[in-house]
């Protein structure tokens, strides 16, 4: 019992630790092996092995050139046997920094696995010591299926999240030091230029910086119309469908609901050509003398009627969702709150402030959040109705481009790769901090009890 209580340190390895086991620090996997439990150890060993064969072959070399990312330019060399230009293979210092962010990720992977076997010795020879039995490796394959089976279900979710999630993320992110861009054709070979991008993004008076500010104060009020107005909307639609008059409650839900059948980007992408100048609703405007025979409302190329326009075909998308998630919630409201609210003569609109908004707004708190940050990144509405259009000369995001969709246009259509990784860089931090701050704050989260 004294071993199972016991805290296990790379301290206490090394200091009090046996033969065995202070020799696990330069010999990975030796204290497995010394205290009866070998396959691990060997393993462990192969894993330093491995380790080793990789930075002499490849590791060291990028961790040298990732200061630098490279200096040899691609040149263009006259063959005179052939009488034809050859080129001569110069650095890419975009693979240069992924290898060497990987490097770095295998680094910390190995140190990571020295501190776990050196806190593994240990416990192994304080077992032997006191006179315990160290499973073998067959028991230790039987207990991850048993007693630590949320270490084998999780190793493979955590993996994937690690290759496919933190690496490319660690990777995007140090774009934003860089000057990787096709400014001063610096798409093959780029440099380290520290914070250069973050000022040029933060700073008010500059281009970029104006743009900057235009599209994070747009897509804040996009999202708050986006969330709030499909959330109300849709509530007050779940609760006129809901009422005990209301005949035909299956059918007005299958109307709402097929528009959800429908895939998204083919409702998108038909209101863009119906709202185009010569589109069907401007024509059929026409037709019935509305506007001028030559005239069109300009839906995509006046920056209100753009961002207008957006938010409400955005409603008539995102309504029916709201409907179905409030639905669900209005029918699990205890009908006796409505009857003691009614016996002490509260009229419908005190139930609805004192009862059914308090209570689906303390259940769908987490909903409205997500909401709100779905609808900061949302990519679809914007850049298959507006294509974040109209554009302004010399400007990079247009009227009604969000944050993401700028970013999007930054690194695929013009380039700008740095700049492109500080808008994602901006975007997370600005989501994480309302995020945190609101969920905090909301009643959700301090008081669970409270309909419970």
């Amino acid at each position: 019992m004294a071993v199972l209580n016991e805290k296990y340190t790379v301290q206490k390895a090394l200091t009090k630790g046996d033969l065995y086991t202070k020799l696990s620090a330069i010999v990975m996997g030796a204290g497995m092996i010394g205290h009866k439990q070998a396959v691990k150890g060997v393993l462990v060993l192969l894993c330093e092995i491995a380790f080793i064969v990789y930075m002499i072959r490849t590791g060291i070399s990028n961790l040298a050139l990732l200061p630098s990312l490279g200096d040899s330019v691609q040149e263009k060399v006259w063959n005179e046997a052939k009488q034809i230009y050859e080129y001569t293979q110069g650095d890419n210092s975009q693979q240069i920094l992924l290898f060497g962010v990987v490097t770095l990720f295998v680094i910390a992977g190995i140190i990571a696995l020295w501190i776990l076997q050196m806190k593994h010795s240990y416990k192994l020879q304080r077992k032997i010591e006191e006179g315990e039995k160290v499973p073998s490796f067959k028991e230790d394959i039987v207990n991850l299926f048993n007693g630590n089976l949320h270490i084998t279900l999780m190793t493979l979710p955590c993996l994937g999240i690690l290759v496919f999630n933190i690496v490319p993320l660690v990777y995007m992110i140090s774009m934003a030091f860089t000057n990787y861009s096709k400014e001063d054709e610096h798409l093959m070979l780029f440099d380290w230029n520290g914070l250069t991008q973050f000022k040029r993004v933060l700073n008010m008076q500059g281009n970029i910086g104006r743009q900057f500010w235009q599209v994070l104060a747009w897509t804040i009020v996009w999202a708050i119309f986006a969330t709030f107005l499909n959330y109300i909307l849709g509530m007050i639609l779940a609760m006129v469908i809901n009422r005990k008059d209301t005949k035909g409650k299956a059918f007005w839900r299958f109307c709402f609901v097929l528009s959800i059948a429908v895939p998204q980007f083919v409702s998108l992408m038909i209101m863009n050509i119906m709202l185009q100048p010569d589109g069907a609703v401007n024509v059929l405007l026409r037709n019935l003398g509305w506007i001028g025979a030559s005239d069109s409302l300009p839906f995509w190329t006046n920056a209100t009627w753009a961002r207008v326009t957006i938010i409400i075909i955005n409603l008539w998308v995102g309504i029916p969702y709201t409907m179905l998630q409030v639905t669900g919630i209005l029918q699990n409201i205890p009908a006796e709150l409505y009857e003691a609210a009614k016996m002490d003569g509260a009229g419908p609109a005190r139930i609805f402030f004192s009862i059914t908004l308090p209570y689906m707004l303390f259940v769908t708190t987490p909903y409205l959040i997500t909401s709100f940050v779905g609808n900061i990144n949302n990519f679809n509405v914007i850049y298959l109705l507006s294509g974040g259009g109209p554009t302004y000369v010399g400007d990079t995001a247009g009227q009604t481009d969000l944050l993401v969709t700028w970013l999007y246009k930054l690194t695929i259509d013009q380039q700008y790769y740095n700049l492109g990784a500080v808008i994602g860089i901006m975007t997370f931090v600005i989501l994480t901090i309302v995020t945190l701050v609101t969920y905090r704050n909301s009643a959700s989260y301090k008081n669970e009890e409270a309909f419970m």
